[in-house]
């Protein structure tokens, strides 16, 4: 296996891009994101997407972002793992660049939501749950979430005020991210009083659909200068699955994908959660970012809400989560969030954060999960 490095990044800002295709999206960032590496061409594409089907009436977009930007005949796949799609193509172009198959991959995360009604965007997005036997239901994620949140909540002694301060944490730290949805800082009082979507989960619990892309350039570590003098070494990628229902789980409160994979990836880093400088939880809603946290062993079972209201998540806390905003305020274009977290995470060890730079920052993960837990990617980021 060969020692693997990030040597470009590219991104769009997250939003409501009506002018702008599916395929154009992709290309901004697979654009940007060459320019960044000063790399020509690229050997293969893997591009992660989650509702492509279901929303722009689109499949098959490896071939069809390749053809668009000029590099027709690469190999090139789209890549499907409900919201944990982007992490999921980064996985497998690591794989092909470790495994020694290809020298230079891109690996884009493209999603275009907004042109459709809520109802729409909701139903396209609950076919990453069970289809038998949660979909057919009437189930949602949304849905999913309020009744992880509402167990949450009676076996911890939790109230929904003390959640507050995820959503305000990525708010504070999406006002400096250019590529942010909301840039707008929120306080305690603006949680307690938004709109209820699904009791107890909120407006401010849980993450706005909207449409974006971005972008990694891989290439072996020893050639990795030769096209940026800020690589960033891949130290581990690890995958696991759980089941796609919470209800089939032995306790809906334990993210076992999200513990297996992050064990799996500390193990071949060699590594620890102490070890860690900050963290992107896939925080869809406040309480994953909490289960995020204890799976990843950051927090004890029932804790991980704990450190948020201790301010132990802020840039200068203990373990900074969602440093440019996470899916909350940043947005979550489904299939692309794993790709903007691992953006951002390599803008960190990059020392590229601006004011949002967390310090001395050289190890971060990336956790990306599908569904309510189903799929989960983690990814550990090294500054070199």
């Amino acid at each position: 296996m060969r020692d693997v490095s990030i040597i470009g990044l590219g991104q769009t800002p997250v939003g409501e891009h009506w002018e702008l295709s599916l395929r154009e999206l992709g290309f901004n960032a697979l654009n940007a994101a060459m320019r960044d590496a000063k790399a020509e061409r690229v050997e293969a594409l893997y591009v992660g997407n989650a509702l492509s089907g279901s929303l722009t009436g689109q499949e098959h977009l490896g071939a069809l972002i390749a053809d668009f930007a000029g590099l027709r005949g690469i190999e090139a796949v789209k890549v499907e793992a409900a919201c944990a799609s982007g992490a999921a193509a980064f996985r497998i172009g690591y794989a092909m660049v470790a495994g020694g198959l290809a020298d230079i991959v891109a690996v884009v995360g493209a999603e275009k939501m907004s042109d459709h009604k809520p109802e729409t965007v909701t139903a396209a997005m609950s076919l990453g749950l069970d289809g038998d036997y949660e979909g057919m239901q009437g189930l949602t994620h949304l849905g999913v979430g309020a009744l992880l949140m509402r167990r949450y909540m009676h076996e911890h002694g939790y109230e929904r005020g003390d959640f507050a301060n995820f959503a305000i944490t990525a708010h504070a730290n999406a006002r400096a991210n250019p590529n942010a949805m909301y840039r707008s800082a929120i306080s305690a009082r603006h949680f307690n009083e938004a709109k209820p979507m699904a009791d107890p989960v909120s407006l401010f619990d849980s993450a706005p659909a909207a449409d974006g892309a971005a972008c990694v350039i891989l290439a072996p570590s020893q050639i990795a200068r030769d096209f940026t003098d800020k690589p960033v070494r891949v130290r581990a990628s690890a995958v696991a699955t759980d089941t796609v229902a919470a209800h089939d789980r032995r306790d809906p409160l334990y993210l076992e994908g999200a513990a297996m994979s992050a064990q799996r990836a500390y193990a071949a880093a060699g590594l620890g959660p102490d070890d860690i400088d900050l963290l992107e939880t896939h925080d869809a809603f406040t309480v994953m970012s909490a289960l995020s946290l204890e799976a990843c062993g950051f927090a004890a079972r029932g804790k991980g809400v704990r450190l948020a209201m201790d301010g132990e998540i802020g840039l200068r806390g203990r373990i900074p989560i969602t440093t440019m905003g996470g899916l909350k305020a940043r947005g979550n274009p489904v299939g692309a969030t794993g790709l903007y977290q691992l953006v951002e995470v390599a803008q960190q060890l990059r020392g590229e954060a601006g004011d949002n730079q967390v310090a001395n920052a050289r190890l971060g993960m990336a956790q990306n999960i599908g569904g309510s837990g189903g799929t989960v990617v983690t990814t550990i980021l090294e500054r070199l």
